[in-house]
């Protein structure tokens, strides 16, 4: 009996070798190579290729124009993350820790997609949930849309004979590390189980027109669990992030062939689903503690929206042994350590010996350079024990020189802080067109004037 060729496979970022190694020499990861059988193609032996007809390659000014249809679900900020709406024929996938509400906003999204006039079915297929789990989520959720259709499966080969049979505009693959094809030996979940009914679901939006939704799970660093391929192969990847015990979910998109990777959506998860908040900025500061100090307000741009969000500093004496603690929750460690030092060389605000603690609450996640500035007024405001003046806001970049730097979109985020009642914005010096400067804006060049325009008393 011919034996027969194996090989070792990741299975965190799908490397392959010969033979069996304690750690995979790709990524790093530990006692993650398992045996997995080698495939042999179809009608030959290993290294024979079918005969496949050629494309013939033209001049790119002679392909023809192709129509992008986007369909909008009805949830603005679900549509606005994925460029406007959502396309025909794409492959979209949705990642995000166990509990997040990844489920419950597919659902919801498939149930606005399924309601418009003359619509083609919706797909919603599971195979880690019975039906009898999905009619009580949607009885929760209030859906009863005869076009919206539900089914268990785990074969791949299903689900391509249900979106073959029923030509739906959308179809929900939840999730696919739970999918498994019957033509490899390999177990579910795997590196190659993974690979291959993702190519095969991917290929088929392609040729039906049925927009794919791929659901993956994250590892405990936060990337997508899986070979990292599963990205490449997709059109759109999204990320569903929020604490399990906060009420806001944050959508993000680090990959859109079909719009910009800097869109967030936000939502609150209540029982009866995921709600929008239209105005985020207002929900963010709706706990905010006016005249106390450590706490400022920034002007920051998340995609094509202005936003508002209070960073909490606190600056407290350490305890008599060990090293002083520094802790960064919701924003960039790195350059919030930047800040630091630029305050203790440049302000000359002593931390070297205090705990120093930097919160950004809600459960957003911000890395843009302008809430340097707020960083630095609200570690300022607190280790003076001087108060933010309640009218204000701040944004601007932090130079090594202790310089405050221009940042883009300055007027929008002007213009969102006198929405919201702030008469006064510290903005940089620099940036502005001649006599461009809006009413109550309030320039500063380095750090020392804008605690001079920031802190009271």
């Amino acid at each position: 009996m011919p034996k027969i060729p194996t090989r070792f496979v990741c299975q965190q970022c799908g490397a392959e070798s010969q033979r069996w190694m304690g750690r995979c020499a790709e990524c790093g990861e530990w006692n993650s190579l398992v045996e997995q059988q080698v495939q042999q193609p179809a009608g030959g032996r290993a290294g024979e290729r079918a005969a496949v007809p050629m494309s013939r390659p033209m001049p790119v000014s002679a392909v023809g124009d192709a129509q992008l249809v986007s369909v909008k679900s009805g949830i603005e900020e679900f549509d606005r993350v994925l460029g406007g709406g959502l396309v025909a024929g794409s492959a979209v996938l949705l990642a995000g820790d166990p509990g997040v509400g990844k489920s419950t906003l597919l659902l919801q999204a498939l149930d606005g997609l399924a309601s418009h006039d003359h619509a083609a079915p919706c797909l919603y297929v599971s195979a880690e949930e019975s039906l009898s789990q999905l009619r009580l989520r949607s009885q929760r959720l209030g859906i009863s849309n005869q076009n919206l259709l539900v089914a268990a499966e785990t074969e791949v080969e299903a689900l391509e004979a249900h979106i073959a049979d029923l030509r739906p505009a959308a179809a929900v693959m939840d999730s696919i590390q739970a999918v498994f094809s019957q033509q490899l030996d390999s177990g579910c979940g795997s590196v190659s189980q993974i690979r291959f009914c993702a190519g095969r679901l991917i290929r088929l939006a392609k040729e039906s027109g049925a927009a794919v939704f791929l659901v993956g799970h994250v590892t405990k660093e936060g990337a997508i669990a899986g070979p990292r391929v599963l990205e490449h192969m997709v059109d759109t990847v999204l990320y569903l992030e929020g604490e399990r015990h906060l009420q806001f979910r944050l959508l993000r998109a680090v990959k859109n062939r079909f719009g910009s990777t800097n869109e967030l959506g936000v939502f609150e998860m209540h029982e009866s689903g995921m709600q929008e908040v239209p105005n985020a900025s207002a929900a963010f500061l709706l706990e905010r503690q006016v005249g106390r100090p450590g706490s400022a307000v920034v002007a920051t741009i998340e995609g094509s929206r202005p936003l508002l969000v209070e960073i909490q500093g606190l600056v407290s004496p350490a305890a008599a042994y060990g090293n002083p603690r520094r802790s960064v929750t919701g924003l960039d460690h790195h350059r919030a350590s930047l800040v630091m030092a630029v305050l203790e060389k440049k302000a000359r605000i002593a931390l070297g010996q205090s705990d120093v603690f930097v919160n950004l609450p809600g459960g957003v996640m911000i890395s843009e350079p302008a809430c340097d500035l707020g960083i630095a007024v609200a570690l300022a405001s607190s280790a003076k024990d001087r108060p933010v003046r309640p009218d204000t806001v701040c944004f601007g970049e932090v130079g090594l020189t202790g310089e405050v730097r221009a940042v883009s979109q300055p007027e929008r985020r002007v213009s969102e802080a006198a929405r919201l009642g702030f008469s006064r914005c510290i903005v940089p010096r620099m940036g502005w067109r001649k006599g461009s400067l809006p009413p109550g804006a309030v320039p500063a060049g380095d750090l020392a004037e804008a605690f001079q325009q920031a802190l009271e008393g």
